[in-house]
């Protein structure tokens, strides 16, 4: 038992609640010899309210984090936790520890483990131990999770459609196998207009699209797309206007001579062009998705994926290698740098798709859904899904998700939104972070829907300022209200102000 007060988020104490950690499925590996297991901890309140949730975790897993409802929402300093609200809460390190990474991807049931199984694995023994605790298994089962845990929960809703009654995938890394790659092939842009190439850790990406010149374009961009939706105010809330309206190559002003933080070189400009079109092989096929402008490409977030991440050890090299790679490329874990820059897309990059003997299961086959746009099973049983993006999140495109979302739409004849609800942060970086409305709870909207029947017209999210409880979000801009509110509008409508306070959601409407 964890006697309430022992934990505490956004200043409140958890309340009273029994701890069970554990382990299943633990073996010996026939292939790299070390040892594995699912490890897991669940947390069940004294005051339950007979629901359950399944904590999605982030990254490349590895941990059992503290399964308390909180990570797995990726709302910026979400002021109520799963536990708080009386959720039975799992956590799971999805099949192997954090000083396995990245090389457990050379063990092919890891793998699995990673891309779908451990979940298949906990749902029965966790609703078994809450059947144990309380008497009676679950009411409602919830799956959440941010990042890769929002690629569990789409995963799950294909895989699982009977076992959870609703879906929360925030900042989902859908398609996650052709994200990484997308990175190295991002990198090696990068590298032709960088101005510091020595060798890491002292090779610097960033210098090919500097802080000051991000600005730069983020400003042009505001004073092209701002008030599109009636309002000049920071943010751009009406993507689809601005894809027409704001155009690189003709709106940031050209360098005449050197790059001085006012202006792109036109070398630049054809780097970043490139970037935001998305990565193509050398025959010209689309190998990932676009990527949308939005101000908030300013953000330090924006350049830790888009720069460091790309080809640090530890982050998109390794994993393309060993965990998404058949066979694993165990050769980069020496020099990340080097592969990274190195890699090949036309060769290297159909190693996602690729099996073998060992490997049975491609990558892309373990890590996606097995039929993206068929979740026939999920809305026949009447359960529901959100899913929430931000529009600068800079490792997984919001126009990846939003492209898988229309052709759900188009594959049951506009009617998705019965079912399925997108919604676009306008801002906000992978999760959280950036010039945005960061915060909201989206977990009570999911239940409000699925079990009163009361679908999300609006998600109202605030903006983290000085004083918020969850902490303060150190992109805001300087002019907004510390208390700002938005609405957040399922796609394809748009938050358009119609009048009264600038700062209140309120004075906004979710509009075409």
């Amino acid at each position: 038992m964890v006697a309430a007060g022992t934990l505490s988020n956004a200043g409140q104490a958890v309340p009273e609640h029994c701890l069970v950690a554990g382990r299943m499925n633990d073996r010996v590996s026939a292939v790299d010899g070390e040892r594995y297991a699912i490890g897991f901890q669940m947390r069940l309140p004294k005051d339950w309210n007979g629901r359950f949730l399944h904590q999605g975790n982030g990254g490349t897993d590895g941990s059992v984090v503290v399964a308390d409802g909180g990570s797995s929402l990726g709302s910026g300093g979400q002021l109520r936790n799963g536990l708080q609200l009386g959720f039975a809460v799992l956590s799971s390190n999805a099949g192997h520890s954090g000083s396995q990474n990245p090389l457990f991807g050379i063990d092919p049931q890891a793998r699995l483990d990673y891309g779908y199984q451990a979940v298949r694995t906990l749902t029965p023994m966790a609703k078994a131990l809450i059947r144990a605790a309380y008497g009676k298994g679950p009411d409602r089962s919830y799956f959440a999770g941010s990042s890769n845990g929002g690629r569990h929960a789409m995963v799950a809703a294909s895989r699982m459609p009977g076992d959870y009654d609703g879906f929360l995938a925030q900042s989902p890394a859908f398609n996650l196998p052709r994200a990484a790659v997308a990175q190295l092939w991002g990198a090696q842009q990068w590298r032709k207009v960088a101005t510091s190439t020595g060798t890491a850790p002292d090779f610097d990406l960033e210098s090919a699209f500097t802080p000051t010149e991000r600005r730069v374009v983020a400003r042009v961009i505001l004073s092209k797309c701002d008030s599109l939706d009636g309002l000049a105010d920071g943010m751009v809330q009406d993507a689809a206007a601005c894809r027409t309206a704001f155009d690189l190559a003709r709106d940031v002003p050209t360098c005449s001579a050197e790059r001085d933080g006012s202006c792109l070189s036109a070398a630049q400009k054809a780097v970043v062009v490139d970037v935001f079109a998305g990565p193509r092989n050398s025959r010209g096929e689309a190998l990932y998705a676009s990527w949308a402008y939005d101000p908030g490409l300013a953000a330090p977030g924006w350049a830790d994926w888009k720069f460091r991440n790309a080809v640090r050890s530890g982050r998109d090299p390794s994993v393309v290698a060993h965990i998404f790679s058949v066979p694993p490329a165990t050769a980069a874990l020496g020099n990340t740098l080097e592969y990274a820059l190195a890699f090949n897309v036309d060769t290297d990059g159909l190693k996602i798709f690729a099996t073998d003997a060992v490997y049975v299961e491609s990558a892309m086959s373990l890590m996606t859904p097995p039929d993206p746009m068929n979740l026939d099973a999920m809305r026949s049983r009447g359960a529901k899904m959100l899913v929430i993006h931000g529009s600068a999140d800079g490792v997984f495109s919001v126009e990846d998700t939003t492209a898988w979302f229309e052709g759900l739409d188009q594959r049951l004849g506009g009617r998705a939104a019965e079912a399925v609800r997108l919604f676009r942060v306008p801002g906000m970086g992978h999760s959280r972070g950036g010039p945005a409305t960061d915060q909201y709870d989206a977990l009570s909207a999911l239940v409000e829907w699925v079990e009163r029947g009361v679908a999300p017209d609006r998600i109202v999210a605030a903006a983290r300022g000085t004083g918020n409880a969850g902490g303060a979000n150190p992109d805001l801009p300087s002019f907004w209200s510390a208390t700002r509110t938005r609405p957040l509008c399922p796609y394809p409508l748009v938050a358009r102000y119609t009048g009264g306070d600038s700062e209140s959601a309120e004075s906004f409407a979710c509009q075409r």
